[in-house]
């Protein structure tokens, strides 16, 4: 199992920059394109954990799949359903390193995970 964990959106140039800083630091990355492997709600549940924030706190509102699925007024359980099932809302990249994670916007953030 790789030391370094990325959830990774290839098409967002935060990710692609979180991405390419962590390739800076160390080679042992395993990367999982979220949009093509939606992780599943046991998965969704660690990260919220490893982040130390609730399901709302991840979710990226802009987009019109949260609005559309009603993201807005669902329960902790129902937002991490419905992030498996339209992993586009969630927030990009989560850089995840043994019990902690950040969310890399900024970039720099996933320094964090180096110290």
């Amino acid at each position: 199992m790789a030391q370094y964990t990325i959830y990774h959106n290839p098409r967002c140039s935060k990710s692609r920059a979180t991405l390419a800083l962590l390739q800076a630091h160390t080679d042992d990355i395993e990367i999982i394109k979220y949009l093509e492997q939606p992780p599943s709600v046991a998965t969704l549940q660690q990260l919220l954990i490893a982040l130390g924030l609730p399901a709302q706190a991840i979710l990226r509102r802009g987009e019109s799949e949260y609005k559309a699925h009603g993201f807005a007024e669902a329960d902790e359980a129902s937002v991490l359903a419905l992030l498996q099932a339209h992993p586009k809302v969630l927030e990009r990249p989560i850089v995840v390193h043994q019990d902690r994670a950040v969310i890399g916007r900024p970039p720099e953030n996933v320094l964090d995970l180096f110290s």
